[in-house]
């Protein structure tokens, strides 16, 4: 969330960044909302004002009540009516602001739900652009593999070795679904473990296993509510919601709290099912698994001071590829433009692998900063030694990787001609085998 004291200040800029987000904003309406309760306010103070130099004149009154009683009796029916009037005008003055009081906090409230729906600001090296196809590249690593026979898909792969069944899953829970099995059960958390090992032993990262089911405080700290509920599934009858990804929870670790300067940056990492209806999806990537209401991943995340956080960017972009490069997976960095961005980012780094079936590149990893987006919806500040002042810390996170897009990539980088499967040997130690093999020549 910006601040509100930005907004104001920066309209001009609002304005730019709406145009290259590709976004609408009405800051007309956020002008005389903002004008409507500043005015109010003012009215409100000075009614108070009003309130108390009266209730001062009245105290003054009533110590001259006392002494006319004793001194001057004659003058007492006038004093107290004077009394009177006045207690009876200020009772209609202090329902007065009662009710301003209340028209305020409307107002705040609209006030802040207009600032939630706000995006990020672009950080200054992020292009311009309208969509994906004015991201710019940085960097490519690897090289595709050479067939001499027609690749297959993920999703013929996976039903023809028998670790991969659809049919199973609509019976259990609808379309958007697999049911891993075997091996196929076992590649999927050979991955997860695989990544986990490699962020906690060699990339510094803290291991958390936190719940998959987060209430509506914490996604709206990270930026999903209100504007992405229709992404995601609610728990009818309470206030809790399927993990999105595992973002939110890392966020709300530390909500509403002030951290050491000391202590940062803080590296979590975390793996969880993730949920997402994909309402805006209809129609897209709808065979095999790239694109599911369930899927796992491991997510990275840190809490840094802002003046480390675009250092700490690159690295968190380069732990994602050293996942990739141990599996000897070809894949390119991109660099979101404003447009492709998401709604927290300030600046996104792609990483994108690569797919035989579609003689291109598929999203495996997505690195943002957001900046102290994220930190000041989240209330998290930083204070460093001797500084009586806190700050918003900066926060970051990047897939490490997406579990199953992982298992794609792997299984259609690494298929064979009679349908088989080869493990790459940085996977072989979990995976207990080197090979998956057809399910024909399994039985």
């Amino acid at each position: 969330m910006l601040d509100l004291g930005y907004v104001r200040e920066h309209m001009d800029a609002l304005e730019k960044m709406a145009r290259d987000r590709g976004v609408t904003l009405d800051l007309a309406a956020f002008r005389e909302l903002d004008a409507e309760r500043r005015r109010r306010i003012f009215l409100n103070e000075q009614l108070k004002t009003h309130l108390n130099k009266v209730s001062q004149e009245i105290a003054l009154l009533k110590r001259s009540l006392v002494q006319l009683k004793t001194n001057d009796p004659s003058q007492v029916p006038g004093t107290e009516s004077l009394i009177e009037q006045n207690v009876s005008a200020m009772r209609g003055v202090s329902e007065q602001i009662k009710n301003e009081d209340k028209l305020i906090t409307e107002l705040d409230e609209r006030l802040k739900q207009f600032l939630l729906t706000i995006p990020n600001i672009p950080h200054a090296s992020v292009p311009v652009g309208k969509g994906a196809a004015d991201n710019v590249e940085v960097r490519r690593w690897g090289s595709p593999p050479k067939f001499d026979f027609a690749p297959k898909p993920h999703w013929e792969i996976g039903e023809g070795a028998g670790i991969l069944n659809f049919e199973a899953a609509i019976k259990i829970a609808g379309s958007r679904f697999a049911v891993y099995k075997g091996l196929g059960a076992r590649l999927e958390r050979a991955l997860a473990n695989f990544f986990l090992d490699v962020h906690t032993r060699e990339h510094g990262f803290t291991e958390v296993l936190p719940p998959f089911l987060v209430n509506t405080a914490s996604l709206v700290g990270v930026g999903q509510l209100p504007k992405f509920a229709a992404d995601m599934f609610h728990v009818e009858g309470t206030d809790l919601w399927l993990t999105p990804t595992s973002e939110v929870e890392l966020t709300s670790l530390h909500r509403d709290e002030t951290l050491e300067a000391d202590a940062l940056p803080i590296k979590v990492c975390a793996w969880t099912a993730c949920f997402r209806s994909e309402a805006g999806a209809a129609g897209k990537d709808t065979r095999g698994i790239k694109r599911q209401h369930q899927f796992q991943k491991v997510e990275m995340f840190k809490f840094t001071r802002p003046e480390q956080s675009y250092d700490e960017l690159e690295s968190l972009v380069r732990s994602a590829e050293a996942v990739l490069q141990k599996l000897g997976l070809h894949y390119r960095v991109m660099l979101l433009c404003t447009a492709d961005m998401g709604f927290a980012a300030a600046k996104t780094y792609d990483i994108e692998v690569w797919l035989p079936s579609t003689n291109g590149f598929m999203e495996i990893s997505s690195c943002s900063n957001t900046e102290a987006f994220q930190a000041r919806r989240s209330g998290i500040r930083f204070k460093a030694p001797g500084n009586k002042k806190s700050e918003f810390v900066h926060t970051l996170n990047g897939s490490g990787l997406a579990v199953g897009r992982t298992w794609i990539a792997l299984v259609e980088n690494y298929q064979q001609a009679d349908g088989s499967v080869v493990i790459p040997e940085a996977l072989r130690p979990y995976m207990g085998v080197e090979r998956i093999a057809t399910e024909t020549r399994r039985r």
